[in-house]
């Protein structure tokens, strides 16, 4: 069951059913048994992560296109108009039916609010990231990532009753997210939203669902209360079930010491009886599976691994990188940190080449070979081919054999192997790419983002590979959590230029005086941040707007019949002798009832009016 306006986190492992669960409630996909109940005239809103745009559409385009209702609304107008024009039975029922339908779509209309929508997209698509500029250009010219934030542009604009989120934040920039997130606070319908970053949960959501083995399990708060509380349920559960266990015992032994003399048989059968009758406390299956990753050994490689000097890097006239030196020898474990579009990504392009630089100078040292998972390493996987298949591709020919073996500490086992990648979810499609990198040699590791499309317990596992990793490390991550005691070096992106700290993660932020990792990326954002976040209108039907209307009339109607009544029975108390008369009893009576009834009538009526607020 789900109440109005609940924000929701859906938790679990990657493939336990999160993805497909949302995917039944948005219609998306059938079940295989049991049904779903949802109040007629209820829209729903479902974030896809693949998307097919025609080429030649802009993106403020392409997100107004989400409003088709009123380009239809404007031709059924026209239509009726046009029929209107022609026809003289003013008087006939059908004419009077053509103007109620004309009436009707011209309301329907207004309440859209036509006149504000593009104000609206464009401020919608600036929090989400894009810059004016970005407006006109194709969409086609913009990654998968930026893709994905117009889709979810164009369902914040036509705010749904249910907003269905699947991992919304995986392609945002921490600007973005922290907008995302006070958006959906003040959001009017239900959210209910796939993500595995706590903060973000923990921040926006009042209540927590966990997938685990087919079975859901709800929890009252945030993501932390969640872990304590189902420690706490685990801990308590354990222990009941342990004291059941010695009580059953218990009666078990006396039951047979009875069954055994034939003076106690009668006992023995009534006790057996009401021992059948307790419920058996059972402790639930917990998914115990975890992957297994270990990266192949790798060659030794020259002491110098990177030799970067006075690198460059513009986009047209935009500056990325002004002149970079690094340099990075063997063993080094480097994280790239900063704000987004400072050049973390850019430069890990370069360095695995990717893409190539502007200016600047960049050397590999002796035997340095690089492994490159990049954002979009999910994406790149062939959805038509089967994850047996994709391995096979990826793996050096001495590795080829074991293919399978690797899949499985993956959780790959058995038919998996066989499934096509386009039935996977975000979170398998990473443990595949993973399962590509892992069976090659590379001495050099370049992540960028690596834990995006991770669940919590899994992005723990690919640190503790990476700890146990022999060769050299660079990772772009704002993950505090992850990257905590991962590397010795981290370097902060800054002003197109780099600043070098000599330690992990939290030395890092304690010699910059700041908190978190949001801190870092937000630290110029302040006048987007400070901006206050559009709140998104409320959504009601057409159908449920006209049923409102006409219950604040019909309302509004009783109170002035109410009103009436009581005016009335006041007028005859100005008469003296009218206290004396038989009728005053009974009217003092009626008085004080009418009065109750009008204030019951005036309060649900301003309830009724808060609650639809400017839909009407």
């Amino acid at each position: 069951m789900i109440g109005k306006r609940e924000r929701i986190g859906l938790v679990g492992r990657n493939g336990a059913g999160k993805s497909t669960l949302i995917k039944i409630i948005a219609g998306e996909m059938s079940s295989d048994g049991g049904s779903i109940e949802i109040p007629s005239g209820t829209t729903i809103g479902y974030l896809k992560q693949e998307f097919n745009y025609k080429k030649g559409i802009s993106v403020l385009e392409e997100t107004l296109g989400c409003f088709k209702e009123i380009k239809e609304i404007h031709r059924e107008i026209d239509e009726v108009t046009e029929e209107l024009t022609h026809r003289d039975d003013y008087e006939s029922d059908s004419y009077a039916d053509l103007a109620q339908k004309l009436a009707d779509l011209t309301t329907k209309l207004g309440l859209l609010d036509e006149g504000t929508i593009e104000a609206r997209a464009s401020r919608i698509l600036t929090g989400l990231g894009f810059k004016e500029a970005d407006f006109s250009k194709d969409i086609h010219t913009f990654s998968g990532g930026w893709q994905m934030r117009v889709e979810l542009a164009k369902l914040l604009l036509t705010t749904p009753d249910i907003l269905l989120l699947d991992e919304p934040n995986n392609h945002l920039d921490i600007e973005s997210i922290i907008w995302l997130e006070n958006y959906l606070k003040e959001y009017p319908g239900i959210v209910i939203i796939i993500s595995h970053d706590t903060m973000f949960l923990n921040n926006l959501c009042e209540r927590i669902i966990e997938i685990e083995l087919g079975n859901l399990y709800d929890y009252k708060g945030n993501y932390n209360k969640y872990k304590i509380d189902k420690a706490s349920q685990k801990e308590i559960l354990q222990a009941s079930y342990a004291n059941q266990q010695k009580v059953i015992e218990q009666k078990e032994k006396t039951i047979n010491r009875f069954m055994a003399k034939a003076t106690k048989t009668k006992m023995a059968q009534s006790m057996q009886k009401q021992l059948n009758k307790i419920e058996r406390i059972e402790i639930p299956d917990e998914d115990t599976s975890l992957m297994n990753i270990q990266f192949a050994p790798v060659k030794r490689s020259g002491r110098d691994v990177l030799d970067i000097t006075g690198i460059t890097k513009s986009y047209d006239e935009k500056l990325v990188l002004s002149p970079i030196n690094l340099k990075v020898e063997r063993g080094d474990r480097i994280a790239f940190v900063g704000q987004n579009g400072q050049g973390k990504s850019t430069l890990a392009k370069i360095i695995t080449g990717a893409i190539d630089a502007s200016g600047g100078d960049l050397k590999l040292g002796t035997n340095v070979d690089i492994g490159y998972y990049a954002q979009d390493q999910t994406e790149k996987l062939n959805p038509n081919e089967r994850v047996l298949d994709v391995a096979l591709a990826a793996a050096p020919e001495e590795m080829r054999t074991k293919a399978r073996s690797v899949l499985g500490s993956f959780l790959f086992t058995g038919e998996d192997s066989d499934k096509y990648v386009s039935v996977l979810s975000g979170g398998e499609r990473a443990r595949l790419a993973f399962a590509c990198m892992v069976m090659n040699h590379a001495n050099l590791l370049v992540f960028d983002e690596p834990t995006n499309h991770l669940d919590i317990q899994a992005k723990f596992i690919l640190k503790d590979a990476l700890m146990k990793y022999e060769g050299t490390l660079i990772v772009v991550s704002h993950d505090r959590d992850f990257l905590r005691g991962l590397t010795n070096k981290v370097y902060e992106f800054k002003d197109h230029t780099i600043k070098e700290y000599l330690g992990d993660v939290d030395y890092f932020l304690e010699k910059r005086k700041l908190e978190d990792m949001r801190s870092v990326e937000i630290s110029t954002a302040k006048n987007k941040t400070s901006q206050p976040v559009p709140t998104p209108e409320i959504s009601l039907s057409f159908e449920e707007q006209k049923q409102i209307k006409r219950k604040i009339q019909s309302i509004e109607k009783d109170i002035e019949s109410l009103e009436n009544k009581i005016s009335t029975i006041q007028n005859k108390m100005n008469d003296p002798d009218y206290y004396n008369s038989d009728q005053y009893t009974e009217d003092a009576k009626s008085l004080s009832e009418f009065k109750t009834q009008l204030s019951a009538k005036e309060q649900e009526w301003e309830t009724l009016v808060e609650s639809a607020g400017n839909a009407l």
